[in-house]
């Protein structure tokens, strides 16, 4: 008898909880569900964004709400103070806002970027802004000349290289399998692969002890992405190039690493996506929304500085938004 009433009470105290959290659930239901997180110094766009699909290779200029790029609360502490930084992807997107942060650090900078003049000059003169030297070189990293000359000609102007952020990459999915083309396989190797070879090739004989290499990798060479079997195979490929290559260069004092962003708004993906998909972009990772090109660009930051990242070589650093 004793046993049945205590029993009796475990469960009346059970009910009670359940009816707590019913209760709890209910009141989130009819609220809907929490926003996205906003951990930042200052609020970014979350989901859904205006639907829009831009023609190849993608324009920052076009893009609605504009990517956040120029990290105004960013306070530069002369971590690259006199370097000079060669950044391929450079006109928009991360490579934008990394060679803002890179200028804010005290380095002059020279932009690779493919036909996207009116986003290059906005970047250059965001660089200007900041006090330092921006040159553009317009170009197709898949060509080895073209890199063999723009390299060159960094070092001519600017007077050296210190750094050198491999960036640039073409993106674009393929439902099934079976549509993608050799054309299209072929523009995502020779792009993602070929232009981060010859840019590190050619960069590499110019380098001092204490230069840095970083490659953009992506969360989809870590998990791989079903829509995304080319790009993810290049971006796969790019973090074993960080790791093999960095333990070439260990002699030269050449650091070389890597990261690996998850979903960001850049003009890669309003080019790469359907315009309904578009919208919803970001809106499934845990902070339910992408991150703004000025949240990744201070990793970048930190593994270019000799301050900051002396004994970090060959590593791949996610910044997936929870994942």
């Amino acid at each position: 008898m004793q046993n049945d009433v205590k029993a009796e009470g475990e469960a009346k105290k059970q009910r009670e909880i359940q009816k707590q959290v019913d209760s709890t659930d209910q009141k989130k239901g009819e609220g809907g569900e929490q926003g996205a997180m906003q951990a930042g110094a200052r609020e970014y766009p979350e989901p859904p964004f205006p639907e829009q699909h831009h023609p190849k290779p993608g324009e920052e200029w076009k893009i609605d709400p504009p990517p956040m790029y120029d990290a105004p609360y960013y306070i530069g502490s002369k971590k690259l103070d006199g370097k000079v930084a060669l950044i391929t992807g450079g006109d928009s997107g991360i490579g934008r806002a990394v060679a803002v942060l890179f200028a804010r650090e005290g380095a002059d900078i020279a932009i690779s970027y493919l036909s996207e003049h009116k986003d290059a000059e906005e970047t250059k003169r965001a660089v200007e802004a900041e006090g330092r030297k921006c040159i553009l070189f317009p170009g197709n990293v898949a060509d080895a000349d073209y890199c063999r000359s723009v390299v060159s000609e960094t070092v001519k102007r600017l007077g050296g290289l210190d750094v050198l952020v491999n960036n640039a990459a073409f993106q674009i999915h393929s439902s099934d399998f079976e549509d993608l083309t050799e054309e299209h396989f072929d523009t995502t190797i020779k792009t993602n692969l070929y232009g981060y070879f010859h840019m590190a090739k050619e960069a590499v004989p110019q380098m001092k002890p204490g230069s840095a290499i970083i490659n953009t990798g992506s969360v989809t060479g870590i998990e791989g992405s079903k829509e995304l079997i080319d790009y993810s195979m290049t971006k796969g490929g790019i973090h074993a190039f960080t790791r093999a290559l960095s333990g070439n260069l260990v002699s030269k004092g050449i650091r070389v690493n890597c990261v690996a962003p998850g979903p960001v708004w850049t003009p890669l993906n309003p080019s790469e996506k359907e315009a309904e998909d578009v919208a919803q972009f970001g809106a499934k990772t845990p902070m339910k929304r992408p991150a703004q090109p000025e949240e990744i660009a201070p990793a970048y930051v930190f593994l270019a500085s000799p301050q900051c990242s002396s004994y970090i070589t060959g590593e791949i650093l996610p910044i997936v938004g929870g994942y």
